[in-house]
């Protein structure tokens, strides 16, 4: 049998850089937890009872209260960098030369 020679085309493409949104989102939580701890030290609201509740809270479920707020905040901090990022830095493209390969085998 012969051998195949493949058939080539090539093109120019765009390539542009792109973060990683699932790292901006990990920042950000690690960002989140962080301000939920300076957060839970600094304010001490624990040494009375809650005015609503009437129930005397520790420290620790301070922390997880405030938590619950500041985690999705520093998420969505994170993927607002990440998308300003994408806008002012992924506007440069770079072109390219693209080759595509079609071998066929018989």
């Amino acid at each position: 049998m012969a051998p195949q020679t493949p058939v080539r085309s090539g093109e120019i493409v765009g390539v542009r850089r792109a973060p990683k949104y699932g790292v901006f989102a990990a920042l950000g939580a690690m960002l989140g937890i962080v301000a939920a701890m300076i957060l839970s030290t600094v304010f001490d609201g624990t040494s009375e009872p809650s005015r609503y509740t009437e129930i005397e809270y520790t420290a620790s479920q301070a922390f997880g209260f405030i938590l619950l707020w500041c985690l999705p905040a520093g998420i969505l901090v994170g993927m607002l960098v990440a998308l300003l990022l994408d806008r002012t830095v992924g506007r440069r493209v770079r072109e390219t030369r693209a080759v595509h390969e079609v071998v066929d085998e018989v």
